[in-house]
Parts: C-alpha cells; sequence; structure tokens
C-alpha cells in the first residue's frame, strides 16, 4: 500500500506531514519536480504536461491514489486530466476543494446549490499561475454567493523558499500582503494558496494581522484523504514503503527538505 504525494518542488512536504500524522501506518511515495520548479511561472499547457509525467512515474511506484500537493498542478492541470487522461482504476486529487469546503463550511459530497456564507472578503496568495487559472474563484462558485476575492500573485516566492533563503522570503511575503491590502484593505479572511506558503505561516499572518483567519491547506487536505480512503480503501494502491524522488539533484534537494522539516530526508533519483 502506498500513497503518491506530488508537488514540484518542496512545498507539498508540508501536506505529507499533515498526512502522516493523521495515516501513520501509511507509506507515502512523495515525488518532487525540482528539475522544473517552480511550475507557477509556467503556461498551462506545460503544467499538464508536467504533472501527467510525474503523476505516471508515481503510478510506476505503485501509487493508484496520487494526491496533487501543488496548487499550481491542481489549477491548471487536474481537471483536464480528470476529464480525458486519468484510467479508471486510478485516482488523482487536488487541494483546492478541502479548503473551499472548510472555509464555506460544508462537508464533504455537499452538492447543494452555492449559499451565502460568514465571510464575505478573501485574500488569495497565490503563484501567478494559479492567480491565471482562476480555479480557486470558480470552485468557490459552486458552493457560495456574494464572496468578494482579491488575488495576489506571489512572485518569486516559491523560489527563495526552494534555494532556502527564507530572510528573502519573509521580505517578499511582507511585500506582497502590502500589495494585497492596497487593493482590499480588511479581509476578513486569507487562503494560503501553494503547499509552499505555510512554511512561513507566522510571516504571513503577522503580517495580514490577527483579525484575520488564515487558512492552510495541509491539515484540511490531510483529513480529507483519511475520509476518502475510509470510503475507498482499495485505493490505496501496491506500494510497500514509503520513498522520496526527485527530479532534481537528490543531494541538494535532501539538504533543503531537511532544513525545512528539521529531520533527515533522502531523496533519491526519480
Amino acid at each position: 500500500m502506498a500513497v503518491g504525494v506530488f508537488d514540484s518542488g518542496l512545498g507539498g512536504l508540508t501536506v505529507l506531514e499533515a498526512v502522516t500524522k493523521r495515516l501513520p501506518e501509511m507509506p507515502f511515495v512523495y515525488f518532487a519536480d525540482s528539475k522544473h520548479a517552480p511550475y507557477g511561472v509556467r503556461d498551462a499547457d506545460d503544467i499538464y504536461n508536467l504533472t501527467c509525467a510525474a503523476t505516471e512515474r508515481l503510478w510506476d511506484a505503485g501509487c493508484d491514489l496520487v494526491i496533487l500537493a501543488c496548487n499550481t498542478a491542481s489549477a491548471a492541470a487536474l481537471r483536464r486530466m480528470q476529464e480525458s487522461w486519468i484510467p479508471r482504476d486510478k485516482r488523482v486529487l487536488g487541494v483546492f476543494v478541502p479548503l473551499i469546503e472548510a472555509l464555506t463550511e460544508r462537508q464533504w459530497g455537499d452538492n447543494s446549490p452555492p449559499r451565502e456564507v460568514a465571510v464575505q472578503h478573501v485574500a488569495l496568495f497565490a503563484t501567478p499561475a494559479t492567480v491565471r487559472s482562476r480555479a480557486f474563484q470558480r470552485e468557490l462558485a459552486f458552493r457560495a454567493i456574494g464572496v468578494d476575492v482579491e488575488a495576489q500573485a506571489c512572485g518569486g516566492l516559491v523560489d527563495a523558499i526552494e534555494e532556502g533563503d527564507m530572510i528573502l522570503a519573509e521580505a517578499l511575503v511582507r511585500s506582497h500582503v502590502d500589495a494585497l491590502k492596497r487593493k482590499m484593505p480588511q479581509p476578513q479572511a486569507a487562503i494560503l494558496g501553494c503547499t509552499h506558503y505555510p512554511l512561513l505561516l507566522d510571516v504571513f499572518q503577522d503580517a495580514l494581522g490577527p483579525e484575520v483567519t488564515v487558512y492552510s491547506q495541509a491539515n484540511l487536505v490531510a483529513a480529507s484523504l483519511e475520509d476518502y480512503l475510509r470510503r475507498h480503501p482499495g485505493m490505496s494502491g501496491t506500494g510497500q514503503q514509503s520513498r522520496f524522488l526527485t527530479t532534481g539533484d537528490p543531494r541538494r534537494v535532501s539538504g533543503h527538505a531537511t532544513q525545512i522539516l528539521r529531520r533527515s530526508i533522502s531523496f533519491e533519483a526519480a
């Protein structure tokens, strides 16, 4: 048994940590497409092709269920993959829906018509490609009405995190929050629409202020995955042990991953 977790780089480790704590007996195979990171500056076709290639590699590793722990891939590729590419015996899930269900206070599978919700002004921080896709706004519109979303493309932030330059990353967060606040001075909630961004959750919260509720995806995705596997036990896959794969330099990626998680992580070449 194994479940695949995919990200363009190391941001998906925030999701992996949460799901590992939630499902400690479940092996996971983590795939970081570090050679091609970041995805957020690529066009939709490029993101689609790279995401399909990574997903096939995780299938080869025995993962019948793959979590796209990458908002850019979820926004720019997942719908197209589900409509025309994924075979019947495999599943690929994204990270948007659990977060939007939490924001709109819906349970999984609640397909009732969109309704008014308590939060009316939402700040979305995401990569340029995710912002361009408007996938968050589309999914939100299926569930809620009257919600004003102001999106801020956070250029450079993923690159800084991947390089381990957290001083630059913090400065970029504060700059992007300032830019967002010029457009929406008083957001009620903020969405960290990239799995890299929870690594700077405290910085986002400090820059936004204590009155803003900041939604981070990792724990929400973990709870959703646990529920999904309970309802679909056959989708746990055939892999037998946890592994970390990368298209980049395994030694370099392992070093950055160890720095992020503060425990030893060893990647192998994908």
